[in-house]
């Protein structure tokens, strides 16, 4: 052979053995739905784990809307991503006997699972199977407009009494444009399930069985603390918030909201920042009192992981799944890259991050520190998954809407609650 050819040869193999190499290098894929700051921050932490591992990950994002069915299209074919980012509820969905996902207590020396509460770790627990660890933890609170209660000549509510007092003298004093709080329908539904929960020791949904756990008593009372709410002005009724662009129509796009005329928002502490965002130079929020009933036991805060991690049933190579996830959530460098693209973290040591670094806003971890004092004093219990179920919701959604455009009585609405709920879950389970 002569030197020519043996030097091309010689050079061929060397070119290729770079390509052959990368093609070897194992490859992970990861779905997650977010907006551009979460894209970005997350393709850049991917990038650092790559490196680090000599793997290739493949990045499948995209908005919320519609990735959830596409999502259950990947499942049922047995296709689904090795990791995935998914919603605390969709563990109901997927997950009924906790076999849906790969169990992750069989790979705990891939992940720092002592970075979490036992109560963090509980809510990705189905049927004692690990089915997912929470990113960060979301709950219910007030936000209100300081500047235009000023201007009402009210003090911020902390009683229940204090709240229901507000609508009409805001009416009074602001004119009927004025509202203290505004949120859409599922806000006003929690709010008011907050206060039977409160006075009678029980959610609408019994979180260990698939039941309507509320009385019939008890949810008569629902409906007539939900019609009191839009009764008294003291929330933004639902036909308003239709004819304004849109029923679900998010509160900081609001015109009234903006210019202070709505003066608060009983939503999860993690938009805080979206609301801020947008209302009027001089208008100033602050963090509200949860309010509770005197001698409750159960705060009746609803809360739950904001987004979870979890890895699917069929991924062939669950331990470096295992450590992307672990990467993802307790890695200092991705603490750093990923910031509060998806809230403030849970895991310890990533939150430690991200507190030294320091910038965090004042009222985010005012609300963190808020909800984290009720869930350390037991008094925020966890919810039943099947609550958030999505042909659940549905179905209440309808219920309190009928309610909201006086198309049906409050005793017709509590009984289909009770008698049409108690058979939805049974369907669902």
């Amino acid at each position: 052979m002569s030197l020519n050819r043996r030097t091309l040869i010689a050079s061929g193999a060397a070119l290729a053995a770079p390509f052959v190499h990368a093609q070897e290098r194992p490859v992970l894929r990861f779905a997650w739905w977010g907006g551009a700051s979460r894209h970005q921050a997350t393709l850049a932490a991917l990038k650092v784990f790559e490196q680090r591992h000599g793997v290739r990950v493949k990045a499948e994002y995209m908005g919320f809307n519609g990735y959830l069915e596409r999502l259950t299209t990947q499942i049922a074919g047995r296709s689904e991503p090795d990791v995935m980012q998914i919603n605390w509820a969709w563990l109901a969905m997927f997950s009924k006997r906790g076999n849906g996902f790969t169990d992750l207590s069989g790979l705990a020396r891939e992940l720092a699972l002592d970075q979490f509460g036992d109560d963090d770790l509980a809510y990705g627990r189905v049927a004692g199977r690990l089915n997912a660890l929470p990113i960060s933890f979301s709950a219910r609170i007030f936000l209100w407009n300081q500047t235009a209660f000023q201007r009402a000549g009210l003090a911020l509510p902390q009683t229940w009494q204090q709240l229901f007092a507000a609508g009409p003298a805001f009416r009074a004093r602001l004119g009927d444009g004025a509202y203290p709080l505004d949120g859409e329908l599922y806000d006003m539904i929690l709010l008011s399930q907050s206060y039977i929960q409160q006075k009678h020791g029980t959610p609408f949904v019994d979180p260990a069985r698939p039941r309507v756990a509320m009385s019939p008593a008890a949810a008569l009372e629902w409906v007539q603390v939900y019609k009191r709410l839009i009764a008294e002005h003291v929330a933004t009724p639902l036909p308003l918030r239709a004819s304004l662009g849109g029923a679900e129509k998010p509160t900081e796009q609001q015109p009234d909201w903006v210019a202070g005329r709505w003066a608060g928002n009983y939503t999860w502490d993690s938009v805080i920042g979206l609301r801020a965002s947008t209302l009027a130079p001089g208008e100033k929020l602050a963090l509200g009192t949860f309010p509770t009933l005197p001698g409750a036991r159960d705060s009746g805060l609803f809360g739950r992981p904001t987004v979870m991690y979890a890895v699917g049933r069929n991924c062939r190579q669950p331990a470096l799944a295992a450590r992307l996830v672990n990467f993802l959530l307790t890695d200092p460098e991705a603490a750093r890259l990923l910031g509060r693209t998806r809230g403030l973290p849970s895991a310890k040591g990533a939150l430690a991050v991200l507190q030294q670094a320091g910038g965090l806003p004042p009222l985010e971890l005012a609300a963190h520190d808020q909800i984290q004092a009720q869930r350390d004093a037991g008094r925020l219990i966890r919810p039943a998954p099947l609550f958030e179920h999505a042909r659940f919701q549905k179905f209440m959604r309808e219920v309190f809407e009928t309610v909201a455009y006086h198309k049906t009585t409050e005793g017709e609405a509590a009984r289909r609650l009770v008698a049409e709920g108690n058979a939805l879950l049974q369907r669902i389970q």
